[in-house]
């Protein structure tokens, strides 16, 4: 951008957001191909493995990590969907949005629906206590704390899970009673399977190619989409509540989310656009004493 922080200090609050609403919007309202191909390849690898894990075509210590990887992958494009990132209401591609919104995080046996209303929730409320659904997992001293908040959230009673459940009751339209419904559904389809499929002795199959990766890859998409970027969780604020942080192989260890400040500030940045825009919006942010490294 050619500016440094001294340049910014002599403009005024309206001048540094056009400045700032100026870069963002260089990102914005294009389709983005790379995100459109990642959960296309994505749901298809991963339900190969299982026929060719069945057949005995694919060692099945070869296809676990594999899995891993495909769960892990399963929930961001969704993410771009619950932002209208493909498309808006009304645009001819809007179907696309949709369908990959529902379709991708099918690994994650979660409904599109409940995970769009109860991320939103967080974007309107990030960090604030009874409003934020993700606040119980984003107020963990340390990373052990924040890994064993996550593994006591599988269990149907947990902080965890109710902090889900009552932030859609909190919201109470007929769409998150239809969320409410077809999560149930998909809970219980994805039991079904892993019950099939232990009848027919393949259980370790299913635990392999689903339940336990599902269970590792949920822990690590809550360690870099949600304890990381809003560490340590308290803090209240356009330009306060979410930070950048370096991760340990590089940005895309992190799933992107080293630069998830600007996701917060402008949500309809496409995900493989963040970082290029971290960098111009730096200056801006740094004049502003955002939480970066």
């Amino acid at each position: 951008m050619g500016m440094n922080t001294n340049d910014l200090s002599k403009l005024n609050e309206t001048e540094l957001i056009r400045i700032e609403r100026d870069i963002a919007r260089k990102y914005m309202d294009k389709l983005s191909i790379p995100m459109v191909i990642w959960p296309i390849l994505n749901i298809t690898c991963w339900l190969a493995l299982w026929p060719l894990v069945m057949t005995g075509m694919v060692p099945l210590w070869i296809a676990f990590p594999i899995a891993l990887v495909n769960i892990t992958l399963s929930y961001l494009p969704s993410h771009e969907a619950q932002h209208d990132i493909y498309a808006r209401p009304g645009q001819k591609l809007r179907w696309l949005n949709e369908a990959i919104g529902h379709i991708s995080v099918l690994p994650l046996a979660y409904g599109y629906r409940a995970l769009r209303l109860t991320h939103l929730e967080h974007h309107k409320h990030t960090n604030k206590p009874g409003l934020d659904p993700d606040q119980i997992f984003n107020n963990s001293k340390t990373l052990l704390g924040n890994i064993w908040t996550n593994i006591k959230s599988f269990q149907p009673g947990s902080e965890g899970a109710a902090s889900y459940r009552s932030c859609l009751a909190r919201i109470g339209t007929p769409e998150t009673e239809r969320a409410l419904l077809e999560q149930v559904g998909i809970s219980l389809l994805h039991m079904a399977i892993l019950f099939v499929c232990a009848y027919h002795g393949k259980a370790l199959e299913a635990v392999l190619l689903w339940w336990l990766p599902l269970k590792m890859a949920v822990i690590y998409i809550r360690v870099y989409l949600s304890w990381l970027p809003h560490f340590p969780g308290n803090q209240v604020g356009r330009y306060k509540d979410t930070r950048a942080f370096k991760s340990w192989g590089g940005v895309w260890s992190s799933l992107g989310m080293t630069a998830h400040i600007v996701h917060h500030l402008h949500p309809r940045i496409p995900l493989d656009k963040t970082p290029a825009a971290l960098r111009e919006l730096y200056p801006i942010l740094q004049a502003r004493k955002s939480p970066l490294v």
